[in-house]
Order: C-alpha cells, then sequence, then structure tokens
C-alpha cells in the first residue's frame, strides 16, 4: 500500500479538483480528505456516511461552583487571560471566577494548582470525522469545529483511519487530499507520504509558495512532483516555474489548461474526468498516468524517501 497526498502551497490553485479526478480514475483506492479545515472533496463526491465520531485534540478547563472557594489562584496562574471574576449575586461570596472556553488553552495549570480540585480538565471536542461510502470508493473525512484548534492531530487521525479502511478492504492505495500552506496540517499530511503532488499556478503568489511547499517536503524527504494547473493563463510565467522546478531537482508531472468545464462539473457535483471526455480532461488523464508511474516506480521506496 502506498500513499499519495496532493498539497498546494496556498489555496484557490485547484488541488481538490485534481484530488476528485484521480479519485475517478483510481483503481482500488481508499480516498483521505486531510483539509480538515476547510472540507470540500465531499461537494463533488457526495459521500454516504456509514460511520462518525467526534474529535478529541485536547482537554479544556471548567470550573466547579459548588466547590469554588474563590481564592483567585486559578486566575493568577493563568498566562492565557481565560479566567475571569465577577462580583456575585446578593447573598453570595465576593467573587464568581469562570473559564472562557475559547481563551483557554487546555494546559491544565489551573487544574493542578487549585487547592480545592474545583476545576475539572476533561477532553474536548473539536469536531468529527467520517467513514463514508462514494461513487469512487471509501472515503475518511473530518470536520473540525468552528474555531477549533488541534488540526494537526486530526489530519494524522484521518489518515490513520484510512490506512485501516485500505488495509481491511485489500485497497493498495491511499490518495489524500492535503491542507494548502506549509502549517501543522500540512506537516501532518505529508509525513510518511510516499509521493506528493503539489498543484501550483502560473501567478507570482503561487511561485512564492510553491517554493516553500517544495522547501518543506525536501525537509521531509518526500519524493515531490509539479503540476501547473491553468498554465495557459501566463504562459511566461509557467516557463518560469518550469525553470524553477528544474533548478531544484522536481519534475514537472503536467501541465492542466483553464477550462470552465471545471467549474460546471463541480455544480453538478461531479469531477472533471466524469463531465467531460476532452480538453482539459485529456491534461488531467495525463497528469494521473505520470503521477501513477512515478508511484509504482521502485525508487519511491515506503517511508517516501527515494532510493
Amino acid at each position: 500500500m502506498k500513499e499519495l497526498v496532493i498539497i498546494s502551497g496556498k489555496g484557490g490553485t485547484g488541488k481538490t479538483s485534481i484530488v476528485a479526478a484521480f479519485a475517478t480514475l483510481a483503481e482500488n483506492a481508499v480516498l483521505a480528505d486531510c483539509d480538515v479545515d476547510a472540507a470540500d472533496l465531499h461537494l463533488v463526491l457526495d459521500p454516504t456516511i456509514v460511520k462518525r465520531e467526534t474529535f478529541s485534540g485536547g482537554s479544556q478547563a471548567r470550573i466547579m461552583p459548588e466547590r469554588c472557594t474563590a481564592c483567585g489562584k486559578c486566575a493568577e496562574v493563568c498566562r492565557f487571560d481565560a479566567v475571569s471574576s465577577r462580583e456575585a449575586d446578593e447573598g453570595q461570596r465576593e467573587k464568581a471566577y469562570r473559564i472562557d472556553p475559547i481563551a483557554c488553552e487546555g494546559c491544565g495549570v489551573c487544574a493542578w494548582f487549585c487547592p480545592e480540585e474545583a476545576i475539572e480538565f476533561a477532553p474536548a471536542i473539536n469536531g468529527e470525522w467520517f467513514v463514508s461510502e462514494t461513487r469512487a470508493g471509501p472515503m475518511v473525512h473530518a470536520k473540525l469545529g468552528i474555531a477549533e484548534e488541534n488540526s494537526g492531530k486530526l489530519v494524522s487521525l484521518v489518515r490513520e483511519r484510512a490506512r485501516e479502511t485500505a488495509k481491511s478492504r485489500a485497497r493498495d492505495l491511499v490518495l489524500i487530499d492535503g491542507s494548502p500552506g506549509i502549517g501543522c496540517p500540512v506537516i501532518a499530511s505529508i509525513t510518511g507520504a510516499d509521493l506528493a503532488l503539489v498543484v501550483t499556478e502560473p501567478t507570482l503568489s503561487g511561485r512564492h509558495d510553491l517554493e516553500r511547499v517544495s522547501d518543506l517536503t525536501r525537509h521531509f524527504r518526500v519524493e515531490t512532483l509539479i503540476c501547473i494547473n491553468k498554465w495557459d493563463i501566463n504562459e511566461n510565467l509557467t516557463l518560469n516555474i518550469e525553470a524553477l522546478a528544474r533548478r531544484r531537482g522536481l519534475k514537472v508531472a503536467g501541465r492542466v489548461r483553464y477550462d470552465r468545464a471545471i467549474t460546471e462539473a463541480q455544480i453538478r457535483m461531479q469531477s472533471i474526468t466524469e463531465y467531460a471526455t476532452d480538453g482539459v480532461t485529456a491534461d488531467v488523464r495525463q497528469l494521473w498516468a505520470n503521477v501513477l508511474e512515478t508511484l509504482r516506480s521502485p525508487n519511491v521506496t515506503a517511508t517516501g524517501t527515494t532510493n
């Protein structure tokens, strides 16, 4: 079993459109949507959820009023200004303390130092993860709650469940829609992957972010290919990006032209390979063939490094 992760240095390059197309072209694959902060692969593949579970990436503190003596120790030790006090109602003690669940970082210091053990430090629910069936095969995906953190942990969980699904169903490929950028969820998306395909676009920001994300894949020793999406909107910059890739020792796996048919396909909840048979679909099919050739190469090892 191998893992192919599709990532981008910035959002809006067409990464998920490429993943959706690959999903319909791949045989014997399990899909993993690891863009948990803004998951949208389900908008194209229309999954039917067969399993759902809550995700807890950390803990959160809560003051139990019946035990609290309003000593103020929690406010004293909190370094995130998450503890506040207010004057109590008439007939009650002088102050009442509360913890802002949004400001709380889940460090547990307040619970540790509370002399009355009046602070509950319990797992926080940060989101949900799902196992679904799609017309392109099984998919593991997730949804992070609004303003929630620990997306890297959720990405790792999605990948782990996708590998388990692939193993249990004797599938030989995990196809991962990774997060854009170079942050924690991206690192969690690519670490240990066998091959990364970076989708970029011929814009100055696209070129700049390609450099950043290729630095990241090089650091983690993940074999990397490049796809230039909408290459024909700026042919000179496309040539510039291809020259940059050569200097960095990266192979350009393919160019994909700009075509409104991709948007039209998405409106109909289809990938471009399901919607059209020519034009941009030919570009995507050739890209997939080139990626598959590299993925099957003996030089791509199971640890994501090359011999």
